[in-house]
């Protein structure tokens, strides 16, 4: 989830680039802003940093039993041959 803060920010940035001659509508640009970037930043897939971690971690430990077991066959397709 995206933190209100930063769309505000980042809402806030946009209304201070407005031409001058747009200034007195600011307000409602940034209004409107503020609701197309909650729009489209919560149709994104985006996951918090702690699961992305978590995540990680079980990748990890995945790729590391697999390794084991490829180590397993490899030994056993040998011994599979030496028969």
């Amino acid at each position: 989830m995206i933190d209100p803060k930063i769309i505000d920010e980042i809402s806030g940035k946009m209304s201070q680039l407005m031409p001058p001659e747009l200034k007195k509508f600011s307000q409602q640009m940034e209004q409107q802003w503020r609701q197309v970037l909650q729009s489209q930043l919560s149709k994104l897939e985006l996951v918090s940093r702690e699961e992305f971690d978590v995540q990680s971690k079980v990748l990890l430990k995945t790729r590391q039993k697999l390794e084991v077991l490829e180590q397993q066959v490899a030994e056993l397709e040998r011994l599979l041959k030496e028969q």
